[in-house]
């Protein structure tokens, strides 16, 4: 059953969980970097993913891993080609991943509904005034730093409230410039200026972070902490790591899961509905 961009906005109320799959049409991204950069490709792996049952498809033309470099806005539009609108064609929501009001508006144009900003509005701050003129959904993260120094040296006195107080001042921010507080999703940026232990304490901590009244996304997939903890160093071999990873943060109140395995996370997330929802006995 396709998800709508409102169902996705209500989420933290009603407790249905989505499945944001990640389309990285980059040649330098973490973990999938080249595979899906020409178009064809592109548009292909946003049908696959569709069909195995991805909510949203998260789509970026810029690589965020640590200590990469940004592009241009003009180069990232050449990137996006039609994965755009393949992804809206394949009937799943479209996110776009992006720090650029340029960028966004021209993936709004191509049938995007949800701005994914991982600088939450810092880089760009003419991207609160374009959701607020589209209506459409607005994902606001924690980093600490950029993408370049995020992993240099990450400290915090208590990681979950700094996250926390950051989140509720960048939602602050953008309802100032006109964004509907109901648009907005947040996210505390795993692995984006974080070690091991300030990854798995947010996770703990996603109750916290439901202060807040919005829902939340949560990106652990393949990420480095999962390697550290399991051994695995090849990030595309941890896909149990991940579907794992994403389980918690359901239970912990995440109703966006954004993930490389759509299939596996899908059919987890099935399974363990079933088992934390059993149907009621007849009466």
């Amino acid at each position: 059953m396709n998800v709508s961009l409102q169902d996705i906005l209500s989420s933290h109320r009603t407790g249905r969980t989505a499945v944001m799959g990640v389309l990285n049409i980059t040649p330098d991204s973490f973990s999938d970097g080249g595979k899906f950069f020409d178009a064809p490709s592109a548009t292909a792996r946003a049908a696959a993913m569709a069909a195995d049952g991805a909510d949203i498809i998260d789509i970026g033309a810029e690589s965020t891993r640590s200590g990469s470099d940004r592009i241009s806005a003009s180069d990232q539009i050449d990137r996006l080609a039609s994965a755009v609108a393949a992804g809206a064609g394949a009937g799943a929501v479209v996110s776009i991943d992006t720090t650029s009001s340029i960028v966004a508006a021209y993936a709004l144009d191509q049938g995007a509904s949800i701005i994914n900003d991982i600088s939450a509005g810092r880089d760009d701050p003419d991207i609160f005034a374009l959701a607020a003129q589209r209506r459409c959904g607005l994902v606001l993260m924690h980093m600490l730093g950029d993408p370049a120094t995020m992993q240099r040296d990450p400290r915090y006195d208590d990681v979950v409230a700094e996250v926390r107080d950051f989140l509720a001042s960048r939602i602050a921010a953008a309802v100032a410039a006109g964004v509907a507080p109901e648009q907005i999703i947040v996210d505390p940026g795993i692995g984006f200026g974080k070690r091991l232990d300030h990854n798995l304490a947010l996770l703990r901590g996603l109750g916290s972070l439901r202060e807040l009244g919005r829902p939340i996304l949560v990106g652990a997939s393949r990420k480095r902490f999962i390697g550290e903890i399991s051994g695995v160093k090849d990030a595309s071999a941890r896909q149990a790591g991940s579907v794992a990873a994403a389980l918690y943060a359901a239970g912990g109140g995440a109703t966006i899961l954004r993930v490389h395995d759509v299939a596996a996370t899908c059919q987890a997330l099935a399974v363990w509905r079933s088992l934390a929802n059993p149907p009621k006995s007849p009466a």
